[in-house]
Order: structure tokens, then sequence, then C-alpha cells
């Protein structure tokens, strides 16, 4: 609580709710989305990393933004580590305390190309003193079983302490522009 002048009288605090509009952010990883070149051996996926203390968006990433067969949640970090001088495997020491990533698609628990799926590089950004830097994922659909079957990611995430919450009214759309470049 803070105190407001010399009546001590209890102010609350904001709350992340009234900082963060979460289904404007999932707008703006769409946008992000529409950014991936379509191909039939991926989805157009886009994310964001958020600083939910104060609403800024950290960093925007798409499928394919990144040289390599790149996913969307992987490029963020990739671009974060890269604005701090950071590998990838270390972005989780100079991220806000109350991070979250914003992906159109829940994140991949497996790849096909061999790459680390991003569930996994979720998993791994921690802290300087080990705890977990990305404490929430909100989705704005699940996988579809295209390409490797059922997609455990969000429960995998979830065994790892990270809240998963779907935030909804764009699943449609996001499905539209993940597909794009795949034969119907």
């Amino acid at each position: 609580m803070c105190l407001q002048d010399s009546e001590s009288v209890p102010v609350p605090q904001e709350t992340v709710e009234d900082v963060v509009d979460h289904k404007v952010l999932m707008q703006e990883a769409l946008q992000e989305a529409k950014q991936s070149p379509p191909k039939p051996s991926n989805f157009c996926v886009g994310a964001l990393l958020v600083d939910l203390e104060t609403g800024e968006v950290l960093s925007r990433g798409y499928t394919l933004e990144v040289e390599g067969n790149t996913h969307a949640e992987q490029c963020c970090l990739i671009k974060f580590a890269q604005a701090h001088d950071l590998p990838e495997e270390r972005v989780g020491e100079v991220l806000p305390s109350n991070t979250a990533i914003y992906t159109t698609m829940e994140p991949c628990n497996m790849r096909l190309s061999g790459s680390l799926p991003c569930v996994d590089r979720i998993i791994r950004t921690k802290t300087k003193d080990g705890a977990a830097a990305i404490k929430k994922v909100y989705l704005g659909v699940q996988e579809p079983e295209k390409f490797v079957g059922e997609n455990q990611g969000r429960a995998k995430l979830q065994e790892h302490g990270i809240e998963c919450i779907h935030v909804p009214g764009l699943e449609e759309e996001i499905l539209k522009v993940a597909t794009a470049g795949h034969q119907k």
C-alpha cells in the first residue's frame, strides 16, 4: 500500500490488470505473426516479452525473424539478449522480475529440426539466483496437431511452476495467420 500525503490514508497500488490489457498485447503479438513468411512446414507465430509491472514490451519476435529455423519466442529471447550483449542462455539475468511472454500459439515442446524447443528455452531462462525469470505465459491458441502431434508444452511449463493463461477472443484470426502457407 502507498500512503497519501500526511493523512496516512492507504491508497491501493496499481495491479497488473490496471497496467496490462492482455487482449491488446495478444493483438500486438498477432501483428508480429503476420510478418512471418508463410511456409507449409511452419506455423506463423508472434510473441512479445512484457514487463507486467509497467506494461512495457521488452522484445518482439515472429517465426523465422532471426536467421535459421527460429520460432517467435526464441526470436524474442535472442533479440533481448543481443540488446544486452548476452548469450540467449543468460537473458534471464537482465529481465525485469515480473516478465511474461505473450505468444499467439502455445510454445512448442518438440522441434523436428532438432533445435531446442521454446518450452525448454522458457524454462531455462533463469535469474542470477536461479529462479524462473519468466513466470507467466499468455497464449492465444493451442498448437494444432499438424507437425508433432499433441503438444505437451503447456503441461511441462506448469510442471516447472510457470503459469499458462489463455487470452480468449482471437483464436480464429490467430489460426488463419498461423496456417498461412499450409495446404488446406
